[in-house]
């Protein structure tokens, strides 16, 4: 790591417009460095100020930090609070009547809900699961299509102090089953259907295709939503209608007051190994970071309409969906279609339509509205827009200057926010009244963010210099740990390489003269498909579990759209198939990984061999397969494989 060097030379930069500096919360770079020495000369006061001014607490804390069992860190631990009373009742007398929510729906319809009505929503449902027998530190699992419903399910639980597991809706049965039985989970929230580019897309049916695998014994109740109207199949009395379920429910339910390191949510993501990790966020670290991520980066104001097009299966939809923005009072929208359904004009038309002010994507929709149509939004008035968000992975510098020159007409300042799962908030991120912009850099670490880039040995490296990307002081939002498994919390975080000193984010970065952070990529096999990360040991144990293959081998390469692509090289159990035959075992391969993981972790290529390229001790040489799929020659020394002439063959894709 220590020999990286950036190939990047971005020279372009972005001063704030002054407009902009004049009335942003954080007003120029003066005011940034003030916060960051305030961090500086005293760490724990720091965040406890911004804890007591943001955080509405029913019993206040007396400790902000405990550091005295490393690396399980505490926060405001004696602290009493509830995250929905912060995010919806603390509206009720300043601004019941402010719009909370748009909903625009796959076809285009349109519902608002206000903050008085959502409230009222929120405590009904949370009191229908309190007749379910759901109490405060039960895990709920919500499989459920983007909707006003998911956010209320969300809050919900929140509400009475369960704690929640959100699965993304594309995920399969297989990976419903696995966290289900890993959270312990006594209950499934979800919907019968979804809609998409226009179709109807079942939910229910992988929920019962999961209890079918067996070891979902611990689900006692089932609230299935009606959104599609597609027959289901009922498991009465497990399976409970919403609707029927809030019926003649009171609309007013008490918060359950939980201490601020309760569980508000474990969120599965992929690791190197093959089982999932089931991150897990506290209730008042992780909100004090949603409010502040709110106000610092996105310089919210009480007239923005704010659109994070992200899935609340994602960390990005809980902090910037469910949590932030109504934490921060504003209104936001919530989406349930695709970009590019009917047309590839469907963003553009929504923030024409709604006076988007705050649009907030991944690079992955950018790059793919540029190809559908790099002209098309200058077919719309977009003048609403003021701030431009980018999420999920590093933003190629070409693809930022489109969005900024042609959806942002130049004007809107764009915050390039690296952040992940496990960090609960943005960490490094230019703030819109303070600072110059690069474009493909996530430019400068918040104040009270202690990030830095050192090598192997945790030593900091020179400016210039690339290295591993790590945070030297724990911070309010950190994840606490790995659901069930501390051990892999401190292997994958805390490291012993770092003598346990430093969190590890596993990104290699790279910090120039300016000492702006540039990230290039991920330092283990975990990949990044549209912004989704993915590990390869998930999608090799997928391939590996069918009946034909002996071995596979799953790495990434650069993709246009997607960021990367899967490439699986694979070993059958039979002879090496080619032509028709082997492109109709490739389609039922992708296939089969779609069932077992879910759609996104289909392979792009599948190359099949007689074996894989292996060291003489048996080790897989992916950087070779990585070579391969790249299409790069092979110019390093293979004279350490046992089989070096397995290189031609698996230079060959089905694609």
């Amino acid at each position: 790591m220590t020999t990286i060097e950036s190939v990047l030379h971005e020279t372009r930069v972005f001063d704030p417009p002054s407009d902009m500096v004049a009335q942003a919360n954080v007003k120029g770079m003066d005011a940034y460095r003030k916060l960051c020495a305030e961090a500086e000369a005293d760490y724990t006061g720091f965040w406890g100020r911004l804890a007591r001014e943001h955080v509405l607490w029913n019993k206040p804390f007396t400790q902000v930090l405990d550091e005295s069992n490393a690396p399980f860190f505490k926060w405001f631990q004696d602290g009493r609070l509830n995250v929905s009373y912060n995010c919806l009742d603390r509206h009720l007398a300043s601004q019941p009547d402010k719009v909370a929510i748009i909903f625009e729906a796959d076809d285009g319809s349109i519902t608002k809900i206000t903050y008085k009505h959502l409230y009222h929503r929120v405590c009904q449902f949370a009191n229908g699961l309190k007749k379910l027998g759901i109490k405060k530190g039960d895990r709920v699992l919500i499989y459920m299509p983007m909707s006003i419903e998911a956010v209320i399910a969300m809050q919900a639980c929140a509400r009475i102090g369960a704690t929640h597991s959100v699965v993304f809706g594309g995920f399969s049965a297989k990976s419903l089953q696995e966290r289900i039985i890993d959270a312990g989970a006594v209950a499934v929230i979800c919907a019968d259907g979804q809609y998409r580019g226009g179709k109807a897309i079942p939910l229910k049916p992988a929920v019962d295709e999961a209890f079918s695998m067996g070891g979902c014994d611990g689900i006692k109740h089932v609230v299935v939503y009606r959104r599609t109207g597609e027959n289901v199949h009922f498991h009465a009395p497990r399976d409970v209608w919403w609707d029927e379920l809030v019926r003649g429910m009171a609309d007013v339910c008490e918060p359950e007051w939980v201490e601020a390191e309760h569980p508000l949510f474990i969120l599965y993501t992929s690791g190197s190994t093959g089982k999932p990790k089931g991150v897990q966020h506290s209730s008042g670290g992780y909100l004090l970071q949603a409010i502040l991520t709110m106000q610092w980066a996105f310089d919210i104001k009480p007239s923005d309409v704010f659109w994070c097009t992200a899935d609340v299966g994602w960390v990005t939809g809980h902090t910037y969906i469910a949590y932030g923005p109504l934490a921060a009072g504003a209104t936001e929208i919530v989406f349930e279609g695709v970009p590019t359904y009917p047309d590839a004009g469907r963003f553009w038309k929504m923030i024409q339509n709604h006076k988007v002010s705050i649009f907030y994507t991944a690079p992955t929709a950018i790059r793919s509205l540029i190809k559908a149509g790099g002209d098309l939004p200058k077919q719309y008035d977009l003048s609403s827009l003021r701030l431009l968000g980018s999420v999920g992975e590093p933003i190629n510098p070409e693809a930022w200057m489109w969005y900024h020159t042609v959806v942002g007409g130049g004007r809107c300042p764009i915050m390039d926010t690296w952040w992940q799962t496990e960090t609960g908030g943005h960490m490094i991120t230019p703030l819109p009244g303070v600072t110059p912009l690069k474009p493909g850099s996530c430019t400068l670490p918040l104040p009270g963010i202690m990030a830095a880039i050192v090598d192997e040995t945790g030593q900091d490296v020179e400016k210039g210099k690339g290295g591993i990307l790590v945070i030297k002081k724990p911070w309010p939002s950190m994840i606490r740990t790995i659901w069930g498994d501390p051990e892999r919390f401190k292997k994958s975080y805390y490291p012993e390489d770092f003598q346990g000193r430093y969190y590890l984010a596993g990104d290699g970065a790279n910090r120039d003269m300016d000492g702006y952070f540039w990230i290039m990529g991920r330092i283990d096999d975990v990949l990044n498909v549209s912004g989704h990360r993915l590990g390869t040991m998930e999608i090799e144990s997928a391939l590996v579990a069918n009946p034909l293959v002996a071995e596979a081998a799953v790495v990434g390469k650069p993709h246009d759209i997607k960021g990367e692509a899967v490439v699986a090289f694979v070993v059958l159990k039979g002879a090496r198939p080619e032509g028709a035959a082997a492109q109709e075992i490739a389609t039922n391969l992708r296939n089969w990984v779609g069932q077992e993981i879910g759609p996104i972790a289909k392979p792009d290529e599948i190359r099949f061999g007689d074996n894989l390229p292996k060291t003489r001790s048996g080790k897989i040489m992916r950087r070779l397969l990585r070579a391969l799929a790249k299409g790069e020659e092979i110019t390093q020394d293979v004279s350490t494989l046992e089989n070096p002439a397995i290189l031609a063959q698996l230079k060959q894709a089905v694609k």
